[in-house]
């Protein structure tokens, strides 16, 4: 699967650090600096309880680097300069897409946005990738908490400069944050609801004001988005696409581009930030480039004939059977599995449950026993991926077992509004007998669909009206087709008549934004610490929302309650357990059907590159940290 990642506050963070790849606490040590208290530690939530100026921010106190350090412990800081990268796009945010964009603004609603650009903007400051969750001076070389949290003052560096040489001011901060809220993209302006006021103070100071009960992570959120020039904002309508080049501050600027096909950046020569602590070492190529290709064979064949350099494969059968040509076999192509830390996220099939048929749950839980993945796993995926049960997979916020106290303390007040499951073991995918045709579990889901008051008339599922049930898969690339046709045919079999249908991508940004789909595949990631990005995805709020995360369309007042719990949670213990608390009410609400995850990461790349010894823990690392062997 190529990886749609939402609005995980870690995507967000990484907008700020273009692909960040990060690497854990070690490596290239020398001459860095360690990790160490930050000598001002915040207090519970994240919040100074005094005006307290400092280098970083973070989600429960704690920094790891020390005022003044050098770099990040995870490049290389004498890493050389130069060469090209490229690649395909891997990962989504706001309005992209995989296979082709038509606007330079990612930002907003309108069309679908290029890859990359997050590389030619500068935030306030940037994530640290050995770290849960912190951030550091990028564009604020400092900020200073007051007001129990309310107020946050961002010191500017006043060497910013925009790329046509303009200072970048205060001013410039405020312009984005008005447009972000006014016309951004629906996430962000979610993200943002609880920032009341940006404003300049000089032209080196923001003054960034948030309100009464704020989500404990919206500075952080605030802290990551980019920002834009004021001049040029005031020129040109931000609620519109447009292929006109836009004017940033980052370490890239656009330096050619056709429109669906590829676009390139070239590294900024005097780009102002890079002596920065938390810029020494990284952006190291003289070129970035994305390419697009329709689908995946057409992407690979890329690959071998060289159009591209860098290649994250994401399908098993792929890596096991394509990767046997000329330059794999001489050694000018390189393959690697690299371990992929980071939690694993949701991936599956959702069902849109704003559409009458899926209004009853015992209907979705049908479906569900009807994907066999055992046979799957083995026949598709040469048993390469393990099976996703949780909304917080491979972390410590999966729910397991019987709910702890702590948990039933959440739990209990909606004791009458919950199924009995959520009080007892988390609903796990019952497995398979890995046949194909386990006729069990179609018994299962034809007792569920009969109890929900379907039943079968000359081989077609009804209900009461005798009206038939059918189902469209909805995506905009044909790579999960032998997945989903297997699936098909399952569901067929007890009468509902189901499709598979690709739609250009623009069609389906625009069927997804409007919900106007049955079923479609996405992959979600969170953050280590899960904040406001809870609500993006899961509370009611969101499911009215158009162009939201939510696509489930979960609107349930004890999700949104158990949301309530997390964002309040005072430390990393209280929300583990208001996350597992809300693993629970979601797995038992069947809101979607579970896929797989792999926990490795499969590359393969021409042999022009070098990078630090160690993978990054929360990262991948490639283009971020790598660079391009001398020639």
């Amino acid at each position: 699967m190529s990886r749609r990642d939402g609005l995980s506050r870690r995507a967000l963070l990484r907008l700020g650090v273009g692909a960040a790849g990060l690497v854990p606490l070690g490596a290239y040590a020398q001459g860095g600096a360690g990790p160490a208290s930050s000598g001002a530690a915040e207090a519970e939530g994240g919040l100074a309880p005094a005006a307290v100026e400092r280098h970083g921010l973070s989600f429960f106190g704690d920094l790891g680097y020390p005022p003044g350090f050098t770099y990040f412990r995870y490049v290389n800081p004498e890493a050389p300069k130069g060469g090209p990268f490229s690649s395909t796009p891997r990962a989504t945010y706001y309005n992209q897409a995989l296979n082709t964009f038509d606007t330079l603004n990612p930002f907003n609603q309108r069309g679908n946005g290029a890859q990359g650009l997050e590389l030619i903007y500068d935030t306030l400051m940037t994530a640290a990738g050995d770290e849960k969750s912190a951030l550091y001076g990028r564009l604020a070389g400092s900020v200073v908490i007051a007001d129990e949290g309310l107020t946050y003052r961002f010191k500017l560096r006043p060497q910013a400069r925009f790329h046509d040489g303009s200072r970048l001011t205060a001013e410039d901060v405020a312009a984005s944050f008005a447009a972000l809220k006014a016309d951004g993209y629906e996430t962000i302006r979610m993200a943002l609801r609880d920032v009341i006021a940006v404003e300049a103070e000089g032209d080196h100071e923001v003054v960034m004001r948030f309100r009464p009960g704020r989500a404990r992570d919206v500075p952080l959120t605030a802290a990551g988005l980019p920002v834009f020039s004021k001049a040029y904002l005031a020129a040109r309508p931000f609620n519109q696409s447009s292929l006109e080049m836009p004017l940033g501050s980052g370490p890239y600027r656009i330096k050619r581009f056709e429109q669906g096909r590829f676009i390139e950046y070239e590294r900024v020569a005097d780009y102002w930030g890079r002596d920065l602590p938390v810029m020494k070492g990284r952006y190291n190529f003289d070129s970035v480039r994305y390419e697009y290709f329709r689908d995946r064979i057409a992407s690979l064949e890329g690959f071998k004939g060289k159009v591209y350099l860098f290649r994250e494969e994401f399908t098993a059968r792929e890596w096991a059977t394509a990767y046997d040509f000329p330059a794999v076999r001489d050694g000018r192509v390189k393959r690697e599995i690299l371990p992929d830390e980071s939690f694993s996220g949701v991936q599956g099939w959702f069902l849109n449950t704003r559409r009458p048929k899926f209004f009853d749950r015992r209907v979705r839980e049908a479906v569900g026993l009807l994907f066999d993945f055992e046979w799957t796993s083995r026949n598709l995926m040469y048993d390469a991926y393990k099976r996703t049960v949780s909304f917080f997979q491979n972390s410590d916020m999966m729910a397991q077992g019987k709910p702890s106290p702590a948990e039933l303390r959440l739990l209990t007040p909606f004791r009458d509004k919950l199924p009995d499951e959520v009080f007892e073991e988390p609903f796990v995918p019952p497995v398979s007998d890995g046949s194909g045709e386990d006729r069990e579990l179609r018994r299962q889901a034809l007792a569920l669909l009969k109890d929900a008051g379907y039943a079968i008339q000359q081989g077609r599922l009804v209900d009461a009206r005798g009206e038939g049930f059918s189902i469209e898969f909805l995506d905009d690339d044909g790579s999960m087709e032998r997945h989903t046709s297997r699936f098909i045919g399952h569901l067929k079999k007890v009468g509902i008549e189901a499709t598979f249908r690709v739609v250009d991508p623009a069609q389906f940004q625009a069927r997804v934004q409007n919900f106007d789909f049955d079923m479609i595949v996405r992959r979600y990631s969170f953050a280590p610490y899960p904040g406001d990005e809870l609500r993006a995805y899961f509370s009611t709020e969101a499911a009215r929302t158009r162009g939201s995360f939510n696509v489930a369309g979960v609107a349930d007042p004890v999700v949104d309650a158990l949301i309530a719990n997390a964002l309040a949670a005072k430390n990393a213990e209280d929300l583990v357990v208001a996350c597992r608390a809300l693993d629970r009410v979601l797995r038992a609400g069947r809101y979607w059907i579970p896929q797989w995850y792999s926990g490795s990461h499969r590359l393969a790349f021409w042999d022009q590159f070098e990078r630090p010894p160690q993978k990054p823990r929360f990262e991948l690392g490639a283009m971020d940290t790598w660079w391009a062997k001398p020639a």
